[in-house]
């Protein structure tokens, strides 16, 4: 069931992602919008799963595994975070680069504490 439930995750985060990348304003610019907002709404998404696991086991392991491992899994993605800060810094744009890779760590991070925050607040 697990199994299922991670493909059926993945294959709804894939679409969301590919979603974000239709929404206009978040492309074609040197700064990879499109990347930076999948990657911090999953991060939100993952901190409110964290929290609700962490405060009142809410969720099962099937649960978990669809949203955690599928669909966050899919809707995220480091590998293309990394391409693209690469990219920036070897064609010579090296502030753009720093601010995206400074700027999606710590806002990322802030996004699973504030996932977390809302899940406790909200749901339990």
């Amino acid at each position: 069931m697990q199994i299922l439930a991670v493909a059926l995750g993945g294959a709804i985060g894939a679409l969301a992602r590919f979603g974000i990348s239709k929404i206009p304003f978040l492309t074609g610019h040197d700064f990879p919008w499109m990347t930076f907002a999948a990657n911090f709404i999953g991060a939100v998404i993952i901190g409110m799963i964290a929290g609700l696991l962490l405060e009142s086991g809410r969720l099962s392991s099937t649960q978990t595994s669809f949203l955690k491992t599928g669909f966050c899994g899919s809707l995220t993605t480091f590998s293309t975070f990394s391409l693209e800060a690469l990219t920036l810094l070897e064609s010579g744009k090296i502030l753009t680069g720093s601010i995206y890779i400074i700027v999606s760590v710590i806002l990322c991070i802030a996004g699973v504490l504030l996932g977390r925050l809302v899940a406790v607040k909200c749901f339990i």
